[in-house]
């Protein structure tokens, strides 16, 4: 899917996606990443659900989000609690959903002007 928004160069929107890839801004992207309107995380270890762990959470906790939306692939999955332990510790709100929903909802989140990552799976299982 495409989206259509003003052109923000001070800021990271997500600007496009498929089932196996998200381009941000111009950039496109086959794996995992962490989006913020300041900060585009392209590294972001985990490459599918099953690859979650509790570090992975503290980096986006570090990014200090009021809200963190997860997109967990093709299907809408889960984690259990004791993985968002970095971000429940701060009294930062988690969505999960599935990637393509992450994307599109990131973008109203993000141009509502409030600290959002989306933390973004590419991978199905």
């Amino acid at each position: 899917m495409r989206f259509s928004l003003d052109n923000d160069t001070n800021h990271y929107a997500i600007t496009s996606y498929g089932l196996d890839w998200v381009r941000v801004n111009q950039q496109e992207f086959r794996r995992s990443v962490i989006v913020t309107p300041e900060r585009l995380v392209s590294d972001w270890p985990p490459q599918t659900f099953g690859d979650l762990v509790e570090s992975h959470f503290a980096v986006i906790a570090g990014l200090e989000p009021e809200i963190v939306l997860l997109g967990t692939g093709v299907h809408q999955r889960f984690p259990r609690p004791s993985l968002l332990r970095p971000l429940l510790e701060r009294s930062v709100g988690v969505e999960v959903m599935d990637t393509a929903a992450a994307c599109r909802t990131y973008n109203i989140v993000m141009l509502e002007g409030r600290r959002v990552a989306a933390a973004l799976l590419l991978m199905g299982e």
